[in-house]
């Protein structure tokens, strides 16, 4: 695969440890010490090498060494011309032939340059989503899943075996607040009967329990009173549990669907915390831990300067930390993994921290093979969600919202009779936006998602990037003679040249947001390969162009462009539509 960094990187080691030996001196570099920078300016060139590290070690001026350095790679290589330029050597590269490089890369049909094989023979667990089953998923779950969707596409996209988990929380005095209020003011009534989503129905029914606190004091213990008997066995109980919860799961499993998110494997906490108590027990009878008076039982963290925590209730109950040891070790029994990510939101850094530590604290060697990848809250502009006040943003609610306001665009533009599928489209483009959106920003910082905002057809938006590639497909379509790039050293010119090397950097930036687990690696590089096609669009006529050869020669790199395109769109969940 084409990777000019590398080549070059290989170039300047030989030659500035040819220089060490010029010197008389005995040092040598490797290849991990030869920084490769990007220059501010493509006037300045392709490639820049800053020669600050290495003054030191040649006992010169970093001008001094940049002067030698590129007279000696000008002389012993070809394919690019070096230049001093203060304390760097900027290169530039034979535009022809590394054009027929990048081409001849992207088109390999042996290998598949979207991919590669920096992770493999590595087992990644991605636990992500998580939700209740008292609410439907919310603008904060959207982030989350789609975050944790698109980090698993990524890391497989770099070779790693990838296994995506999710936890659902279906236990707890949470669920029995939405069972109390349908037992009291639901009567009976199913969410067909009530015209609502079966995740939305049970989700009404947690607010409604609110309200009844308000009025009513004793809800609360009435409600702790449903998990005893829960916890105790009671039939009838156990009977209304699960068919609430069975609504919550199958509404919830509806909004993935409709957004791209799918598990290999659901866990579920009533299924897991009682595997939790045992691991508990096992590190009180090794004086892992310790009993209170009252029966409970703690850990005391202070050795790692962390502070005691509560493992187990007097009562004997679990807390939400105990399911976490149950999952945790029932997932490695599963399907062993060199590394666990847990994509949650950052409020939960310090109970990441404790569970890593108790886990390592039982034996468990895997314990140091887990992470978890925080990110920021997410609200709209009206301000922040609550959900037992009923003021949070439901997924499906703001998704229809986004499809509504992107027909009207549509309509507007006298678009839809041009299209298969108007509603269809207007769906691709919400949840485009959507994603794009919510992946831009680095995990963990905090953001506002505006909805007209991320709907925008110019600037850095998801339905930006869907119009690039339709716009391409729109040319392709118009241009069915075969693949032919035999002409490629023509594409010569500032916007060619550019829009070349944002290609041939989409490797790099998969490894990079692997390496990070970070997606905005690649919304960022989207961004930059699309605005660089509008340029070329603008400046290169395409299927006008001055002569045969050239014409076949920028149909192929819309080709190229294409293909790279529609594997960022798969990496960062953005439907791909050939017309818009």
């Amino acid at each position: 695969m084409f990777n000019a960094k590398n080549v070059w990187k290989e170039r300047m080691l030989s030659v500035l440890n040819g220089l060490l030996e010029e010197y008389g001196l005995a040092e040598k570099l490797t290849i991990e010490k030869i920084i490769v920078e990007k220059p501010p300016k493509p006037e300045m060139g392709d490639i820049a090498f800053p020669m600050f590290p290495y003054a030191k070690l040649f006992r010169k001026g970093p001008p001094q060494i940049a002067s030698a350095a590129a007279a000696n790679l000008n002389e012993a290589f070809r394919g690019g011309a070096a230049e001093e330029a203060g304390p760097y050597v900027n290169l530039r590269l034979e535009r022809g032939a590394a054009a027929q490089a990048i081409l001849d890369a992207v088109f390999d049909e042996d290998n598949d340059f979207c991919r590669s094989d920096v992770l493999r023979g590595h087992r990644v667990m991605v636990e992500f989503s998580s939700p209740n089953t008292n609410k439907p998923l919310h603008l904060g779950h959207l982030r989350n899943d789609v975050l944790g969707e698109s980090i698993s596409r990524i890391l497989a996209a770099s070779g790693a075996e990838v296994y995506k988990v999710c936890i659902i929380n279906d236990r707890g005095i949470h669920i029995c607040k939405s069972m109390l209020a349908y037992i009291e003011k639901f009567n009976g009534r199913t969410p067909e009967d009530a015209g609502k989503k079966s995740d939305h129905f049970v989700g009404d029914c947690y607010v409604e329990f609110n309200k009844m606190l308000k009025e009513d004091s004793g809800a609360e213990d009435r409600a702790r009173e449903l998990l005893r008997r829960w916890e105790s066995g009671d039939g009838e109980t156990v009977a209304l549990w699960k068919m609430m919860n069975g609504w919550a799961v199958d509404g919830i499993k509806e909004t993935y669907k409709r957004t791209g998110i799918s598990f290999d494997k659901y866990y579920f906490e009533s299924e897991t915390y009682l595997r939790g108590k045992e691991e508990v027990l096992k590190g009180l009878e090794k004086n892992i831990f310790y009993r209170e008076a009252d029966g409970s039982v703690w850990a005391d963290l202070s050795a790692e300067n962390l502070d005691k925590k509560a493992l187990l209730r007097g009562d004997g109950t679990s807390l939400y930390i105990t399911q976490d040891f149950g999952t945790a070790v029932l997932r490695h029994d599963d399907w062993p993994f060199d590394k666990l990510v847990y994509v949650v939101g950052s409020e939960q850094r310090y109970h990441f921290q404790v569970l890593f530590t108790l886990l390592s604290r039982l034996g468990f060697d895997w314990a140091r093979d887990l992470r978890h990848l925080s990110y920021g809250m997410v609200n709209l502009p009206e301000g922040r969600m609550k959900s037992r006040e009923g003021t949070v943003v439901d997924a499906d609610d703001l998704i229809d919202r986004l499809r509504g306001m992107a027909l009207t665009e549509i309509r507007e533009k006298n678009r839809e009779e041009a299209l298969d599928n108007a509603e269809d489209t207007a769906e691709s483009i919400a949840l485009g936006a959507l994603h794009y959106y919510l992946l831009q920003v680095t995990p963990e910082r905090d953001m506002l998602f505006n909805p007209a905002e991320s709907l925008s057809f110019n600037g850095n938006t998801g339905p930006y990037l869907q119009y690039m590639g339709a716009r391409i497909s729109s040319i392709l379509k118009k241009e069915s003679t075969k693949n032919d790039y035999s002409g490629a050293a023509l594409l010569s010119g500032d916007a060619e040249w550019e829009l070349l090397k944002t290609i041939a950097a989409w490797p790099e930036a998969v490894s990079e947001a692997a390496q990070s687990m970070n997606p905005s690696v690649i919304t960022s590089w989207a961004y930059e390969l699309s605005k660089n096609f509008s340029c070329f669009y603008h400046e290169c006529p395409i299927l006008g162009a001055e002569s045969a050869a050239l014409k076949a020669a920028r149909t192929a790199l819309c080709r190229a462009v294409l293909r790279v395109l529609k594997s960022a769109f798969s990496l960062i969940c953005i439907p791909f539509l050939e017309s818009m």
